[in-house]
């Protein structure tokens, strides 16, 4: 699977789980998962190439509780048990 299909699988499942997700130029500086008017939100900067956007949003659903609920395809799966292992 590509890059870019995994981003987009990864913000399906960010979708699932309840989070709004917004494409911002955030000139590298910033991006990821908050909550805020008990809203979750997701920032994807777009100054960042298309792996590192994965990876910020792969970070940002780490702990996210139901994400171990989802079904995931292979790949995006693997991706979390990799990151989930480095830490």
């Amino acid at each position: 699977m590509h890059t870019v299909e995994l981003l987009e699988e990864s913000l399906q499942v960010a979708q699932q789980l309840g989070f709004q997700v917004r494409h911002e130029w955030l000139g590298q500086g910033g991006g990821g998962a908050c909550e805020f008017g008990g809203q979750k939100w997701m920032f994807v900067d777009l100054a960042l190439n298309t792996i590192e956007q994965l990876d910020q949003v792969v970070e940002a659903l780490q702990n996210e509780p139901g994400i171990h609920t989802i079904e995931l395809r292979e790949e995006l799966r693997e991706l979390f048990e990799l990151r989930r292992r480095a830490a």
